[in-house]
């Protein structure tokens, strides 16, 4: 096992944070933006950046719409991101296992 079998989108601290914190969740189920700025204690602009990067991955979906008259932003771990932070555990237990 190398560095090179984590994934690099999720390697990255702070997206792996995001990325956990969704994986907690059912598949399905999302969380607002503010709320995930808010469990992370991130800045909106170091969150968006690694949303960004998660969204071009393809492993979150980032939903934007109005309640009301009041814009809402929902993020949810995607099908794909859930396996892929699957792979990445796996991997990252393997990596351990050694030095356990």
């Amino acid at each position: 096992m190398t560095d090179a079998d984590l994934d690099p989108v999720i390697h990255a601290q702070s997206r792996l944070r995001v990325v956990a914190t969704l994986a907690a969740l059912a598949p399905g189920d999302r969380l607002t933006f503010p709320r995930l700025q808010q469990l992370l204690e991130m800045t909106a602009g170091n969150l968006s950046t690694h949303l960004r990067k998660l969204e071009e991955a393809e492993y979150v979906t980032v939903q934007k719409t109005f309640e009301g008259r009041t814009p809402a932003t929902y993020v949810e771990l995607s099908g794909q991101g859930r396996a892929a932070f699957e792979r990445y555990t796996r991997a990252l237990a393997e990596l351990l296992g050694g030095a356990l």
